[in-house]
């Protein structure tokens, strides 16, 4: 696992030097991101979600992995609140930051490539809840803390307006939505026709090299300089804190083992997610700190997501 773990960085690496000789252009890393983003991830998890069943999910495994991540997610920003009340949208960012990961781009590249289409089935229902599980509540905190001092009724009114886009937004994503139409099809009982089985297996074949190429793009266009020490705090927090407490819950509550275990733990070691940076642009703050906090915390994955993957090799 840790030579396959090898040849994903070394793809990265690749990545980032086409960046660095200026191979693809400009915007050359942002045409990949939204090809993987938009395009043959849909494939994929279409194709994979079509030959699950929702009584089949791996339900003690999301239970392992949400509840600890929720936990950190309002434990962080109740303790961010405190020390820093404004701007009001601060506390959430850190908070998701430090449990938003990048499960699309990246995890589904890293499950895909170590563990096949049976970690890739595990952590897509991981990713797929992702945004529904986190966004929803961080927007409704963000938008309680605007309300504040504007009188109930307007205040309560807007927030509903919020989270009901919001959670309209979540599902009509390209992560989301080919998961849910995948669980509709299982439902119907047929077989996807080979033609468009055979499409499918062609775009879901390029979400591996595309995504990482991508990212080391991506890694080389972007710097850490600005916000660098809030950045650091953030990644430890993402790459060791979250882990650590989704390891705890899933090996001894829940008594997880083998490859569920495995995928729990990798997903929650994941480097910080780029829907932070859209969260923070959404609110105007905290943007150059979750840039520097992206980009750090993928930079350190490199070495920490080896190391666990080295503990898990261990406990599973």
């Amino acid at each position: 696992m840790i030579v396959k773990l090898l040849a994903v960085f070394a793809v990265i690496a690749l990545g980032w030097g086409a960046g660095r000789a200026g191979v693809l252009g400009p915007e050359g890393g942002r045409t990949l991101s939204a090809a993987a983003f938009g395009l043959f991830t849909p494939a994929l998890l279409f194709r994979t979600t079509a030959s699950l069943a929702v009584a089949d999910l791996p339900w003690r495994t999301l239970a392992a992995y949400y509840l600890p991540t929720l936990v950190l997610l309002l434990g962080v920003y109740t303790w961010q609140r405190l020390r820093h009340p404004v701007p009001p949208a601060a506390p959430a960012i850190r908070a998701l930051s430090l449990t938003f990961g990048n499960t699309v781009q990246l995890g589904i590249a890293v499950a895909t490539a170590i563990f096949g289409s049976a970690g890739l089935a595990i952590h897509i229902t991981i990713a797929s809840l992702q945004s529904i599980a986190l966004l929803v509540p961080a927007t409704a905190l963000v938008e309680l803390d605007l309300s504040r001092g504007r009188g109930p009724e307007p205040g309560r009114l807007r927030l509903l307006r919020v989270v009901a886009g919001t959670a309209r937004r979540t599902l009509i994503h390209p992560v989301v939505l080919p998961v849910l139409l995948g669980l509709a099809y299982h439902a119907t009982g047929l077989p996807i026709p080979g033609p468009v089985d055979s499409v499918l297996v062609v775009l879901g074949q390029a979400v591996v090299p595309v995504s990482l190429v991508a990212i080391g793009l991506t890694l080389q266009q972007y710097g850490i300089k600005s916000a660098l020490g809030q950045a650091v705090a953030l990644s430890a927090g993402k790459l060791v804190l979250q882990p650590a407490l989704v390891l705890a819950l899933a090996y001894w509550g829940f008594g997880l083992r083998g490859l569920p275990l495995t995928i729990a733990v990798l997903a929650a070691a994941l480097p910080i997610g780029s829907n932070v940076l859209l969260f923070a642009q959404r609110y105007g703050v905290q943007q150059a700190e979750a840039t520097a906090a992206i980009v750090a915390s993928t930079s350190a994955f490199l070495v920490t997501g080896t190391l666990w993957l080295l503990l898990l090799s261990h406990l599973s």
